[in-house]
């Protein structure tokens, strides 16, 4: 059965750090990413990383989070430094398969306290 599965979520004081992981099962992901979704808002891009490591960040990100892939186990991490309460959201993680099939996490809570 293909799912993904997150971890790494939770409550952190502005200007901390916090890393989310995502493990794809049943599949072979050939982009991961992370997406987020704050309350009254869109599901917006974070991160996303190809099997090949090519990366594209929003620009609200650049330069604090950082998104890597261990291939061998399947699994995406998002490193998040220096976060801001605006981060504050639910953390979706997502891959795209070969036949450019979603798939999508049950998400993961940030919240960031000022």
């Amino acid at each position: 059965q293909a799912q993904l599965v997150e971890s790494g979520g939770g409550l952190v004081q502005s200007g901390g750090s916090l890393r989310l992981s995502c493990t794809a099962s049943g599949f072979s992901a050939k982009r991961m990413g992370w997406y987020r979704q704050a309350p009254g808002k869109q599901r917006e891009l974070v991160a996303t990383i190809t099997r090949f490591y090519t990366t594209v960040y929003a620009d609200s990100v650049k330069g604090r989070f950082t998104i890597s892939r261990d291939n061998a186990k399947s699994t995406v991490y998002l490193q998040m430094n220096s976060l801001k309460p605006e981060d504050t959201a639910v953390y979706y993680c997502n891959a795209l398969n070969h036949v450019d099939l979603n798939y999508w996490g049950q998400g993961t809570q940030v919240t960031v306290s000022s």
